[in-house]
This record gives C-alpha cells, sequence and structure tokens, in this order.
C-alpha cells in the first residue's frame, strides 16, 4: 500500500507530548468550542432571531448538529443580499434508514428542502435548500421520526459505516451490530443534551438509548487517559476533537466501505454462531488535503493489530482519546489522526495506546480474505424468503421521478432502505411473493434489476460541487454523466470493453474520495482539474496526481495514448493496475504526447 506525504521533522517523538499538557497558546477557535457550552451558544440565541442566516460563530456550531450553511453561488450579485440555505446531514449507522423515517425525509424535503435528497459516501441522507426558519421544523420532525443529525459533521466522530448489505449469513449481522454499537459509544453525552434542548424542546424521550454493553464500556470513560477530565462530557471534553473522526466496519473480503480511508478500520471476524470473536483494526486513513500544501496529503490507514471481541470498544474509544489529547489543535488543516500517525510512526502510536490508554492485548493481523469492492446493485437473496434489490444513483441524488416511485414502493410494502458507501440505495425486506409487482413498479423508472458490470456510471462517484458548496472550485456532480459519456465513448472507439472506476470533485477535500479511483479527476480551476491515476478497483492502492491543471475539454486527447497502450497490452489488468505497473515516468510520456496533440 503507498502512503501520500512526506516525513515530518517537526516533532521528536522523545519530547513529544499530549497538547492539553504542553501549556500552547489555545486558539481562537478551540477556547469558542470551550466556551460554547457544549455547542449551545450562539447557536440558540441566533436560532430565534429574524436574521435569514447564522453568523459565522453559529455556523460553526452548527455542523455539530448536523447542518452547514450554503448559499446559490449562481445567485450572488454585487450590492445584494445573498440566497443563504442550510444543508443537513443525517446520522445513520450502517446506512440504516426505516421506511417511516424515508418517508419523513422524502416530505421534508419536498416542502421544506429543494425537493431532492442525496445519498452522501458515509452512508447518509443529506437535505438541501433549507431556510433558516425552517431548520428548526426539519430537524425537529427527524428526531421526532426516530432520525438524527447530532455528530454528522463537526470535530467528532462522523457517521459510521458499515456493509449495507442486509445478509443474515456470516458476519455481516456482527459488523451491523458493532457499527451501531460504536456510533453510540462515540456520540457526545453533553452536547446531546444541547442538541434536544435546541430542536425537540428538550424531550430527553428521545435520547441515544445505547445497550447494556455499550453502557458497561460508557463508564470507563471516566477511567485512566480515556477520561477527558470533564464530567459532563467525559470522553471528548469541551473542545471536543481537533478534526473530524472516521470508522468504518466491515466483514472479511467487503469493500464496500472503502476501509482504509477512515481513521479507525474495522474488520470483524465471528464464532461458527455468528456472534463476535474479535477484529483486525486499521488507523491513520483521510482523504482530505489542499493544493500546493505538501504537508496535507491523502493517506491509507494501516494496520495496528487484532483484538479481542471483548476489547474491541475499549480499543476504539481509548484510539479516539489519543487523537482528541495528541492531535494537532495548533493547525487546523493537520489536525487529521493521518498526520500525527505520519509524524510520530506507528510503533510510537502503539506505545503510546498501550501505556496510557489501552491495556489489554493488541495482537498479530489475522489474515484475511483478498478484499473486494462489493456494490449491492440487482436483486439479492437477504435471506431465506427475503430479497433486497440495489439501486443506482448517479452522485446518490435522488430527485423526480425516481424519488416518487421509489417512495411509493417503500409506503406501500414498508421497505426499510439502506444507503451505501458508494451513494447507491437497497430497498431491503422484499419477500417472495413482492418481488413481481415491486419489479413491475421499478421497471416503470428504467430500473430492471440487471447490473451493467461495464458501464462507468455503476461505480463512478461526484462530490455535489457548484452551485452549492463554498470549498468547490469547479464543477463536479452536474457535470459527471457527459465527463462519464466520454470516457466511455473512447474506450468504446478503442475497444476496450473494461470498466474504470472514476471520481470527480470540484476541489481537493477528497469528499468522493478521488485519490482511490483509477481515474480521480480533483478540481485545480475553473475547468480544470488535477488529474490523478492508479488507485485500485478493491481500493486497496493510492492513486498519484500525474497532472497538475488538466482542462476538461482535453481529457480524451490527454487520456487516448494510455489508452491505447493499455489495449495494446491486452487490457487484461485493470486500468489502475496497468499504470502502476506501466510506471511513472512511462505514464508521463503518454499523458504528454496526448496533452501535445492538435
Amino acid at each position: 500500500m503507498t502512503q501520500g506525504g512526506k516525513k515530518s521533522d517537526l516533532k521528536d517523538p522523545k519530547s513529544f507530548s499530549p497538547c492539553i499538557a504542553i501549556g500552547t497558546e489555545q486558539t481562537k477557535f478551540e477556547k469558542f468550542k470551550e466556551e460554547s457550552k457544549f455547542l449551545k451558544d450562539p447557536l440558540k440565541t441566533e436560532l430565534d432571531n429574524q436574521s435569514d442566516h447564522f453568523t459565522n460563530d453559529a455556523v460553526q456550531l452548527l455542523k455539530f448538529h448536523g447542518s452547514y450553511q450554503q448559499d446559490d453561488r449562481e445567485a450572488r450579485h454585487k450590492g445584494e443580499g445573498r440566497d443563504w440555505q442550510m444543508m443537513l446531514r443525517l446520522r445513520s449507522p450502517g446506512g440504516r434508514i426505516p421506511a417511516s423515517l424515508f418517508l419523513s425525509l422524502n416530505e421534508l424535503s419536498n416542502q421544506l428542502g429543494n425537493g431532492t435528497l442525496r445519498a452522501t459516501t458515509r452512508q447518509a441522507f443529506q437535505m438541501h435548500g433549507i431556510r433558516k426558519e425552517n431548520l428548526r421544523e426539519v430537524i425537529g420532525t427527524i428526531i421526532r421520526s426516530m432520525g438524527s443529525t447530532l455528530a454528522a459533521c463537526g470535530d467528532i466522530s462522523r457517521n459510521v459505516t458499515a456493509p449495507a448489505a442486509p445478509y443474515e449469513k456470516g458476519a455481516y449481522p456482527a459488523a451491523r451490530k458493532l457499527s451501531n454499537q460504536i456510533a453510540d459509544l462515540l456520540a457526545p453525552v453533553a452536547a446531546e443534551s444541547t442538541y434536544l434542548d435546541l430542536w425537540v424542546d428538550g424531550d430527553l424521550s428521545y435520547r441515544i438509548r445505547p445497550s447494556r454493553i455499550v453502557r458497561s464500556v460508557r463508564k470507563r470513560q471516566k477511567v485512566g487517559g480515556v477520561f477527558s477530565g470533564n464530567d459532563h462530557e467525559p470522553l471528548y471534553g469541551p473542545t471536543y476533537l481537533p478534526r473530524k473522526f472516521k470508522c468504518a466496519v466491515t466483514v472479511p473480503g467487503d469493500n464496500s466501505v472503502d476501509l482504509l480511508t477512515n481513521d479507525i478500520g474495522i474488520v470483524v471476524f465471528t464464532k461458527e454462531n455468528g456472534s463476535l470473536q474479535g477484529c483486525n483494526v486499521y488507523v491513520g486513513g483521510g482523504m482530505g488535503r489542499t493544493h500546493n500544501n505538501e504537508k496535507t496529503f491523502a493517506r491509507l490507514a494501516e494496520p495496528l493489530g487484532y483484538v479481542d471481541s471483548e476489547n474491541v470498544l475499549d480499543l476504539i474509544q481509548s484510539i479516539l482519546a489519543l487523537q482528541r489529547d495528541y492531535g494537532d489543535r495548533q493547525k487546523r488543516r493537520n489536525a487529521r489522526m493521518k498526520y500525527l500517525i505520519h509524524d510520530q510512526g506507528i510503533e510510537w502510536f502503539k506505545k503510546e495506546l498501550k501505556s496510557k490508554y489501552f491495556s489489554k492485548p493488541i495482537k498479530p493481523l489475522r489474515s484475511e480474505v483478498k478484499k473486494k469492492f462489493e456494490d449491492y446493485l440487482g436483486w439479492h437473496q437477504q435471506s431465506k424468503g427475503m430479497w433486497f434489490i440495489g439501486i443506482p444513483l448517479m452522485s446518490g441524488r435522488l430527485k423526480g421521478e425516481k424519488k416518487r416511485i421509489l417512495s411509493q414502493i417503500v409506503k406501500t410494502y414498508q421497505l426499510e432502505v439502506r444507503l451505501t458507501a458508494n451513494q447507491d440505495l437497497l430497498l431491503c425486506n422484499i419477500g417472495t411473493y413482492q418481488k413481481a409487482s415491486i419489479s413491475k413498479a421499478l421497471n416503470s423508472i428504467g430500473i430492471d434489476g440487471k447490473v451493467n458490470h461495464s458501464s462507468l456510471t455503476k461505480h463512478a462517484m461526484a462530490c455535489p460541487a457548484f452551485p452549492l458548496c463554498g470549498l468547490a472550485i469547479t464543477e463536479a456532480e452536474r457535470v459527471l454523466p457527459s465527463v462519464l459519456e466520454r470516457i466511455e465513448s473512447l474506450l468504446n472507439s478503442l475497444g476496450l470493453k473494461r470498466s474504470i472506476l472514476v471520481r470527480m470533485t470540484g476541489c481537493p477535500n477528497g469528499c468522493a474520495r478521488p485519490y482511490m479511483a483509477e481515474l480521480g479527476l480533483v478540481g485545480s480551476g475553473p475547468n480544470q482539474y488535477q488529474l490523478w491515476l492508479g488507485g485500485t478497483p478493491n481500493l486497496q492502492n493510492l492513486a498519484k496526481p500525474y497532472l497538475q491543471k488538466m482542462a476538461i475539454q482535453n481529457l480524451e486527447k490527454t487520456l487516448r495514448p494510455l489508452f491505447i497502450s493499455w489495449k495494446n497490452f491486452g487490457g487484461k489488468k485493470s486500468f489502475g493496475e496497468y499504470v502502476i505497473q506501466l510506471g511513472d515516468q512511462k505514464v508521463l510520456a503518454l499523458l504528454s504526447e496526448g496533452a501535445q496533440e492538435p
């Protein structure tokens, strides 16, 4: 596995100590979090004023509650106010959306949003176009529909991902169970009270109700190095984390969750009866980076080791506590755990973890079967007499007639919805006797349950980018269909029938995980993109940047010589694997040859 970035000598491991102990001056933002009364002020006050938008201070707290403030950048006019609106993201471990919640989201998006829902790369729905004055009603309705947006954004543990497939076989049930346990374990305590106070008038009946096992492990958040020193928020403390924190759970061989892109990646092993036996644990992955800043980079998680089932949850909260204490709170661009592990090394990380936070054994990794990117598209048997169907959504966007028909199907048959980390949607718990009628309804919107395995659209992803994302440099979601059509047309003209994993973003933050793609396009200017190549179909290799600024109109002529070389080699290897085999210099020469064509 390749890693990004260069080794830094900024910190000496021998003298390195936690941020909370080194006496450095607290940054303005860290002080702001601490004084917010557990993410309440000034958000509480501004919710009740007459302004059509929040101030920057309130916006920073709003993220922890699952919302970002945006405006329509194409509606900006000099001397006029902005078209302010909120994006809202849900917390749904493993991508599970009960029928009642899905129907509420559908109605809310129609009445108080822009009419669409969007499945995210972390298996959650997000809504766009919500006005400030409607935000309390929308979040309150979601909570009362047994959903939540708490900790979907902000400096905190984000939505925990897991294989979306509702299989009752193998280790899948144990993986789903563990993802729910981790989500409850890492949920903030004091911030939850703030959340319910702001959005449902303090109704504590909607509190998270952890299992007995999780409650037991939570008690140990007030013990030893895991304890933040704050009784109200024992795991996080009043300043929460230096930056966001992501966990993923999967089963051996199933890499539907892009495991190595997470701060913590977990592979579960089960006993013959299906109960959890233990887990392989990987740490230090992350996709975000900044253009022209070599101190920021995408990185794959690396092995930490194997832990027995009874110690898994304690290890998870111990890792988070270590990042809480040692993560860089001075430079937010370098605050993710990947930079801590890159700078200090995995051996230092293990030593510090075991000496201050986690005293149980960490064993060598258990052997795993080769990982495969599972997409679950088409019809699959869920269990005896039960089925599910995977439905592709381009960039996760659910709208128009497809949204109307799917909502009608969910309502009629009370089907559970599950979202994948590839932004697709599963309809679950379909009885054998219901398959024919559901298939007929799906056929009316062009879904026949069959999968075109050569199609580029099957696995491609893009971030929203323009017009709502304030960080976007250029287009992504809106132009992805045409970009894929152009690439597919080029492949067909050359007689290449194999698919390529394509991902596209409007900026370098990596929201669609472009650095894992066989062909990644990362916005670097108006209608210009960095070209990343060399990811693999099973998402085990980090791509590399080969071109810094490629005009999108030059896409075909730039790629043509490389595609021809791939074809001449026989096209037997995947495109990403061929790029790796070819080597950087030959790849650059072919790209340069294409770029110079008239």
